[in-house]
């Protein structure tokens, strides 16, 4: 029971981001600025996945 509530979550979350906005944040809704410090970042600058 609680497996599929996580999978149903995750998927709800997932398919929610892909309809945000281009100069939104998909998950808070938050409104990108000009001096946003994100978007200088790059792949490099990401940290590792272990």
């Amino acid at each position: 029971m609680k497996i599929g509530l996580v999978i149903s979550l995750i998927s709800v979350v997932t398919i929610l981001s892909g309809c945000a906005e281009e100069d939104r944040y998909p998950i808070s809704g938050e409104e990108c600025g000009p001096n946003d410090p994100v978007k200088d970042m790059s792949v490099p600058n990401c940290p590792p996945v272990l």
